[in-house]
């Protein structure tokens, strides 16, 4: 019987722990997820709270017997998938196939794959963040609500085969809005005055503004030459100047 059981997510990370951690400790790979919603249908109960319903993913019953089997003969079991989200949810899933309680301290992160780094986890294992795994979840179950309600309608009214998800949707919204804002965009018309102007050697431009600091809308072409009539044999002065750099 083995000391302890250590579950990652790929063979190549399971070889390389196994060889820090020593002959006390199996590692094995849960080759990603083990349980997931099922691909037929919704897989999620809308007037049952949004409860999802998770099944053994296909082709994964082998994997999830052989972790069983190893996890038996272990004393205890440690669940060290990637530190995210999706490795949080990970070992949620493995926890419940293999019977383990989630609030034990059966968890261990990683950030790098050094022998320092390894041996530092496993000084300090912890329970299961579910804060975490509701996140993966939610993301998940939205992704179901979204996805199997709008992907049909897209079969039918665009092309067979297209999908939709949480962030397609929200994109083709957007999109959709702000077709509707040009659509029902009506034009006003507005003029402008501008000048070239020479102090000492240097030219620059001006624009007209209004009169004493207040802003004046030139609406047609009866205000502009309305100004340009004031304008007409008056001197111009500069009173203040702002620089800017532009890109």
């Amino acid at each position: 019987m083995s000391d302890y059981l250590v579950i990652v997510e790929s063979p190549a990370k399971a070889k390389t722990i196994g060889k820090y951690l020593g002959k006390k400790y199996v590692v094995k790979a849960s080759m990603g997820h083990v349980r997931d919603l099922p691909k037929s249908q919704m897989g999620v109960s809308v007037e049952e709270n949004y409860e999802p319903r998770y099944i053994t993913i296909r082709g994964k019953g082998p994997v999830l017997k052989e972790l069983k089997t190893a996890a038996k003969k272990a004393k205890r079991i440690y669940l060290a998938a990637d530190p995210d989200r999706e490795g949080e949810a990970i070992a949620w899933h493995l926890a419940h196939s293999l019977n383990i309680d989630e609030h034990s301290d059966c968890r261990v992160v990683f950030n790098e794959i050094t022998k320092t780094a390894i041996k530092d986890a496993f000084k300090h294992p912890r329970p299961i963040n579910m804060d975490l795994v509701d996140a993966q979840q939610a993301r998940r179950i939205l992704d179901r609500l979204v996805g199997y309600n709008i992907s049909p309608l897209l079969w039918k009214k665009v092309k067979k085969g297209l999908s939709a998800g949480r962030v397609q949707s929200v994109a083709v919204k957007l999109i959709t809005d702000r077709e509707k804002e040009i659509q029902s965009f009506e034009p006003e018309e507005y003029w402008s005055i501008e000048g070239n102007f020479k102090l000492k050697d240097e030219m620059f431009e001006a624009k007209y503004y209004g009169v004493n600091g207040k802003k004046q809308n030139l609406a047609n072409e009866e205000d502009v030459q309305a100004v340009l009539k004031q304008m007409k044999g008056k001197s111009f002065q500069v009173t203040n100047v702002t620089r800017r750099t532009s890109t």
